[in-house]
């Protein structure tokens, strides 16, 4: 449970050795203990212990869990993980564990530093374990006392009088701060709980959106457009769900740093594995130097915490480090609790790549100190002789061998990746303070600890808190936080762009397929026609042939032999077949247009349009979108038949001719040849009027499927525009939240600005910032501009402000520029 909420603060590990003092505790159980505290890859794992715990200590066992929890005064998210955890091994209900939590709440009033309480008040946990008879439970409520929050302080003071972050001014304005981030904490409250409600407003809205979809959808009637509709916007819905609920986690981890930073100036070390973090924290604390010395390593994962008086030191992992965490999971860590970073970095390795971590830093602001350790064997009698002579030689800029060179390379890399080069950047050689601490160096240690020049830096973070520790409390507490709400915030504007790109998009793609379809119609109508005409003038070729093969048949026989002319033509077959295969080509030319409207997306979506910008980020779906099945489109395998039989009332007519022509006495030929002109112009006359027939029922039914499938198209790209339109308009709303949250923040931040730039303090409240800000434009990271209501007398000069801040400010009154 110590190590749950990934930051083990010094006191926590000498507590548990002592409480393994007085409970006897086996040397394979301490052992144990140290791995996991170090994070050793063999440590026994939770569920191992929890599985030995027997049902009747399993209470007492999670009471104390819960007490551990509540050292540093706050239950951390992880810390409940841990908890849930454990009552999930041994089968408890929930309502058990919201018992105990509630029970433990009771004990939890509350406080801020500045409030004065009885030294003798049992902390949290220790109040909880209170009354359990058991070894343990006894030791831990001694021990607890001794590292409860209020006692902390009373107690390191006592132990660490050496401390180097003490002196006049540091009670003041540690008192300062502390009443300065209590308002301001106030507005990061309200700005964040507006942004999490805001976002799950959004979620919340989508999902009723959706299932009132899938309402309509699933109703009687509703065909398969629809459902098609419902199923894509399903798909899309769960997308932006997901990755809301992904941002809503860390608007609330942000407020949960928040409060865990709100009684305490912040000082986080950074950089990579053998920098000096470590022999700084320990040089600053007089705490861990066991872990620092040639060939040791301290090889714990975790943050390690260290609290004096309201300081707050953070010994961060090493970045980069094999099998270690990410960069962005050490920065995540502790940036939104920092007030001030130190980079920490050595003259023997300045590589462009190291930097690149700064870029996370700018993205929450936070300001910059580097710290370049001066590497040198000073273990090496003969060099710590020449390094004590002229201790100067090592910190020269200029020359081969002089820092200039690492100095403008630092800020070279550095700006590249932060944005500005206003931070300082203190040589330092760790190695040097660090001797001057040890046995065998007390004959020298005032000229080390004067030549390692650290006490430049503990000049800095003593300027960083007293004389800029409000600004910077406010950098923290209303600057920074505003990046937890601009990063949904750019997720959700750069959705709701996409979005909006689409529909309009969309639209012309409707447009542009109702143009393709109309051609098309218009092309295989056009050939489909033709077809027909060549079927019926193969008939009309063989009319004369036929009847001047067949005058003299009767009426019986001249109708079996037409038929089976028709059926030698293909008559039937082949118009049926003109009509099936220009419905197939109308098909897949259909078909051709949708892959090409979704072929056109696609192009866009990775071009990044100028009037189209999606990015990898975007819930979109182009391909699934645009798939536009059989059922949608509405095409038909096959196309029905238009003629069930060949037209037969032709015979019919013929043989009257005939009776008609043998009641004459003419002679052969002439009866031959009256007979074939009869039978020839009847059956044409016939067979046009047919044709006519069948080429208007042609375009009637050509006509009607065409419709049929634009009809079916158009619906859907209809519904899928108004249902990407009321994802739009959830889109906007939940950005409106979101840029007022922001600029409600930005103008408490600047109102900061100016009560510091004219050294006054004043309490911040709504009325005040409204009567003072007139309004406030920020790139975030980068810049900001703060227009006034009226003019003001700053007392800080444009370098200054612009140092201290580590952004480019402009300050405009009603009709002065300072820029």
């Amino acid at each position: 449970m110590v190590c749950a909420d990934e930051q083990i603060h010094s006191e926590e590990a000498k507590a548990l050795r002592e409480l393994a003092q007085k409970t006897n505790m086996e040397t394979h159980t301490i052992k144990e203990m140290e791995k996991i505290l170090s994070q050793d890859e063999n440590f026994v794992s939770v569920e191992n212990v929890a599985r030995q715990i027997q049902q009747g200590e399993q209470s007492e066992a999670m009471q104390q869990m819960i007490a551990i929890a509540y050292i540093d005064g706050y239950f951390s998210p992880l810390e409940r993980q841990m908890v849930d955890h454990v009552a999930k091994i041994w089968n408890w209900p929930n309502s058990e564990i919201e018992r105990l939590l509630k029970q433990t709440e009771k004990f939890n009033p509350v406080k801020f530093a500045c409030s004065n309480r009885d030294k003798s008040e049992l902390s949290v946990g220790a109040r909880l374990l209170k009354g359990i008879d058991s070894v343990l439970s006894r030791a831990l409520v001694d021990n607890l006392a001794k590292v409860a929050p209020e006692n902390l302080g009373h107690k390191i003071g006592q132990l660490r009088k050496e401390i180097l972050l003490a002196g006049p001014g540091y009670d003041d304005a540690i008192q300062q701060c502390t009443i300065i981030a209590n308002e301001n904490y106030k507005y990061a409250e309200n700005s964040l709980q507006s942004a999490y409600s805001a976002l799950a407003g959004l979620a919340k809205n989508l999902e009723k959106y959706t299932e009132e979809i899938q309402e309509r959808t699933s109703s009687k009637g509703q065909d398969n457009t629809a459902k098609e509709v419902a199923k894509q916007l399903e798909s899309t819905r769960n997308d932006l769900t997901v990755k809301t609920l992904k941002e809503l986690e860390g608007v609330s981890e942000s407020l949960r740093a928040k409060q865990r930073a709100l009684n305490h100036f912040s000082i986080a070390f950074i950089g990579k594995t053998k920098a000096g973090k470590s022999t700084l924290h320990a040089i600053i604390t007089g705490d861990g130097w066991d872990a620092i010395g040639v060939g040791k390593q301290r090889t714990t994962r975790f943050n390690r915490v260290y609290e004096w008086k309201n300081i707050r030191i953070i010994d961060t992992p090493g970045i980069s480090a094999p099998g270690g965490k990410s960069d962005e999971e050490i920065a995540e860590s502790i940036i939104e609790e920092s007030d001030v970073i130190c980079y920490v970095v050595t003259n023997d390795s300045i590589q462009e790549t190291e930097f690149k971590f700064l870029q996370l830093l700018k993205e929450k602001a936070k300001p910059l100190i580097i710290l370049l350790n001066v590497k040198n064997n000073l273990r090496d009698t003969r060099r710590l002789e020449n390094f004590l002579k002229d201790s100067d030689k090592l910190f020269v800029m200029n020359g081969a061998s002089g820092l200039g060179g690492h100095i403008e390379r630092i800020r070279r890399y550095a700006k590249q990746h932060y944005a500005n080069d206003y931070f300082e950047i203190i040589p330092v050689m760790l190695l040097a303070a660090q001797m001057s601490r040890e046995i065998e160096h007390q004959q020298h240690k005032d000229e080390l600890f004067k030549a390692s020049r650290i006490q430049d830096f503990l000049d800095a973070i003593r300027v960083s808190l007293v004389e800029h520790g409000v600004i910077r409390r406010s950098q923290t507490l209303l600057g920074s936080t505003v990046g937890a709400i601009e990063e949904p915030n750019k997720w959700v504007t750069e959705q709701l762009e996409a979005y909006q790109n689409l529909t309009n998009h969309l639209k012309n793609m409707r447009d542009k397929f109702q143009e393709g379809i109309t051609k098309a119609y218009r092309d295989n109508q056009e050939y489909l026609i033709q077809q027909i005409k060549t079927v019926f003038k193969d008939v009309f070729d063989t009319i004369q042939p036929f009847a001047e093969e067949n005058w003299d048949a009767d009426e019986n026989n001249l109708k079996s032999k037409w038929k089976n002319r028709l059926q030698v033509l293909k008559f039937q077959d082949r118009l049926n077949n003109a009509f099936e295969e220009n419905g197939k080509k109308f098909n897949h030319e259909v078909e051709e247009l949708l892959e090409e409207i979704g072929t056109e997306f696609q192009l866009m979506a990775r071009l990044g349009g100028e009037n189209f910008n999606f990015n990898k980020q975007s819930s979109i779906k182009f391909k699934e979108m645009l798939r536009i099945g059989v059922t949608i489109v509405g095409i038909a395998t096959s196309i029905t038949m238009l003629f069930a039989a060949p037209p037969l009332g032709i015979i019919m007519a013929i043989g009257t001719v005939i009776s008609a022509i043998t009641n004459f006495f003419k002679s052969q030929k002439e009866k031959q040849r009256e007979a074939a002109e009869k039978i020839s112009q009847s059956l044409n006359n016939q067979l046009e009027e047919y044709q006519q027939k069948t080429l208007a029922k042609a375009k009637e039914e050509f006509s009607s499927y065409c419709d049929t499938i634009a009809v079916n198209i158009n619906k859907y790209f209809n519904e899928l525009i108004q249902g990407i339109e009321k994802i739009s308009k959830e889109l906007a709303k939940a950005k409106s939240q979101l840029d007022s949250s922001t600029n409600y923040l930005n103008r408490a931040y600047a109102k900061r600005i100016i009560d510091w730039c004219v050294d006054k303090y004043e309490l911040l409240t709504d009325e005040d910032i409204i009567k003072t800000i007139g309004r406030v434009e920020r790139d975030f990271g980068r810049s900001i501009t703060i227009k006034t209501k009226c003019e003001l007398k700053l007392r800080k000069n444009q370098e200054t402000i612009k140092r201290v801040l580590q952004e480019d400010i402009s300050i405009i009154f009603p009709e002065i520029s300072i820029n």
